[in-house]
């Protein structure tokens, strides 16, 4: 098992409506059971993320956030909204390259790269952050089970070929 799976925001474990957190209009609120924004667009977290978390709590791996946004308060705010930021020890939530989020995460672990399994939808976040000599995971349609468990295994696979 990786020490730790880090996961970007916007397209890998929620939507905004379509676009991206820092594209929203504050204030948001809670409307019956959504999270909205003033313009209405609904906040949701993907299908699957809350097993993916669920999963990742009972085996006892360590998960963190690296989140390229402009708006990193609203993100915060996203997150304490959908009563997800205790999941998360380890957040990097800023604007900048994903280069530095991880840097800042492997000092704040202590943990090698080769230990970390990462989930993002911009390949080229996967190119940089997998020359590090991480697990990168390209997420084509926002996290999926499938998705999370396969890559465990590549990630297995991976460990034991190293």
């Amino acid at each position: 098992m990786p020490r730790l799976i880090v996961f970007d925001l916007d397209f890998t474990l929620w939507d905004c409506g379509g676009t991206w957190c820092d594209c929203l209009n504050p204030p948001f609120r809670q409307q019956h059971d959504r999270i909205v924004d003033r313009t209405g667009r609904h906040v949701r977290l993907y299908g699957d993320v809350e097993a993916i978390l669920a999963y990742c709590d009972q085996h006892e791996i360590t998960m963190g956030l690296a989140s390229r946004t402009e708006q990193p308060r609203w993100a915060s705010e996203l997150l304490d909204m959908l009563d997800i930021t205790h999941r998360f020890p380890f957040a990097e939530i800023y604007p900048s390259s994903k280069l530095r989020h991880f840097a800042a995460l492997q000092k704040a672990t202590g943990w090698d790269y080769a230990s970390m399994l990462f989930f993002d939808d911009e390949m080229r976040n996967i190119r940089e952050v997998g020359e590090l000599g991480v697990t990168s995971i390209y997420v084509r349609d926002g996290m999926s089970s499938e998705l999370f468990h396969d890559s465990l295994q590549q990630f297995a696979d991976t460990s034991r070929d190293a």
